[in-house]
């Protein structure tokens, strides 16, 4: 009986101990059809005895498995060398059978490195050194499509991180290390097809810009306006804090459990809301300054025109008492700055509008990242089977190759291409919170 259930192997002794079995087999029919050094053939090649290696293999009935293979070598008449048998099932790399390389593999994405090493009886590093060549594969194999629309946001998973997303899809196209210049420059250097971006949507991160800049000058920059909106809801807020000072615990109390009627779109208000508003700018007329000055800052973005916008701003600006100056100061440098970007949103509104989704990944992913590095996090995000998001496209060698199908009279075929498009963030956020991630 072969234990193992691999047909190329002979076992030869089987000892189980309390948490191991230990295995020894030979090959059935040993294979090696040429010399590694000098290429002459296997009438060349005579047996030259064997040697034993320990490899690991998957774990089976819940203990772990250690085959001591008896390794067939031989010798080359020709040049002398002595090489050994290929074995299909052992790992040419690593001391592991290719079944317990492809279950590492996989494994690596749903599990830490320190669980799998020890139900496999591997190195931690080892495990780790596995897992680095299967997302090399994965890369390698199932790379994204560049987006014509880009998004360059941010998420906060230990530190702050570059991610980069196909907006018209709605998915993770790649998430990087950190969010310098001089790694996404690196990175779109690298990015195939870079030149069919149209349009880059990002928050107001000198970094992003230019790197943007440098290496995709064709791709008009759009400032998220999320990222602009909610800086007056920050004004807002520290005005709101300044206030606590002023009052009593109480009321300090209450004002804290209010503050959403002071952030959420006045449109956006129950009459129940209203009533909380009214009572709370009635009674601080800076809150109320500052209520107001938020509201018609948000009301810029309903505009039909660059030029409507322009002109709204412009009026808001104006209308900043000196008392509400300081606050709202960042706003007005930041609208400085990037004011080319910012109003290209009214010629293009391209903008990350899944930013909700996005808080909840940070989140999310915070809470699933303890005991995974940055890189395990990432693979698992972008390589998870179910997530991903692809398209099939057909395509036809008749279309192709028109003139010369047309002169032979051949029948063309047509043939599929799928094409990954990203991890679907609507979905990546529904899995996790269900705890199937």
């Amino acid at each position: 009986m072969n234990i193992l259930n691999l047909p190329s192997l002979n076992i030869l002794a089987v000892h189980e101990t309390e948490d191991t079995y230990h295995i020894e087999a030979e090959s059935a029919s040993p294979l090696l059809d040429m010399c590694d050094q000098c290429g002459f053939g296997e009438e060349y090649l005579s047996k030259y005895g064997t040697k034993k290696h320990l490899y690991a293999d998957t774990p089976m009935h819940g203990k772990r498995v250690a085959i001591t293979f008896r390794k067939q070598r031989y010798r080359c008449k020709n040049c002398g060398t002595t090489c050994f048998e290929i074995q299909l099932d052992m790992s040419d790399k690593r001391l592991a059978t290719q079944r317990l390389i492809d279950y590492v593999s996989q494994q690596s994405l749903s599990r830490t490195f320190t669980s799998i090493a020890k139900e496999v009886g591997m190195d931690e590093k080892t495990v780790r050194n596995i897992f680095r060549d299967y997302v090399n594969f994965l890369y390698e194999h199932f790379r994204n499509e560049t987006p014509k629309w880009l998004g360059i946001d941010e998420i906060h998973i230990i530190k702050p991180r570059c991610v980069l997303t196909n907006i018209e899809e709605n998915t993770i196209f790649d998430m990087l290390e950190n969010r310098n210049k001089e790694t996404l420059v690196k990175y779109l250097s690298r990015l195939p097809n870079r030149h069919q971006i149209q349009y880059v949507a990002m928050d107001m991160w000198n970094p992003y810009k230019d790197a943007v800049k440098a290496i995709l000058p064709q791709a008009m920059i759009v400032v998220d306006k999320f990222h602009v909106v909610r800086m007056a809801n920050t004004a807002l807020e520290d005005i709101r804090k300044a206030h606590r000072k002023e009052i009593e615990p109480k009321q300090r109390r209450q004002l804290m459990r209010d503050r959403y009627v002071l952030l959420k779109r006045k449109h956006d208000l129950t009459a129940q809301d209203m009533l909380l508003l009214d009572l709370w700018t009635a009674n601080y007329p800076k809150l109320k300054m500052a209520y107001d000055l938020k509201e018609d800052f948000f009301k810029i973005w309903d505009s039909k025109s660059r030029l409507e916008a322009y002109d709204k701003y412009q009026h808001w600006l104006r209308r900043i008492p000196d008392e509400m100056q300081a606050p709202f100061k960042p706003i007005v440098t930041a609208m400085k700055n990037w004011e080319e970007e910012v109003f290209n949103y009214f010629d293009h509104p391209v903008t990350n509008a899944y930013t909700e989704s996005v808080n909840n990944l940070i989140r999310l992913a915070n809470r699933i990242g303890r005991g995974y590095s940055f890189e395990a996090l990432k693979a698992k995000i972008l390589f998870t089977e179910g997530i991903r998001k692809t398209k099939t496209t057909k395509h036809s060698m008749r279309s192709q190759y028109n003139t010369f199908y047309s002169m032979m009279s051949y029948n063309s075929q047509d043939y599929e291409e799928t094409l990954y498009l990203g991890t679907d963030i609507s979905t990546l956020v529904d899995v996790i919170e269900k705890g199937s991630f």
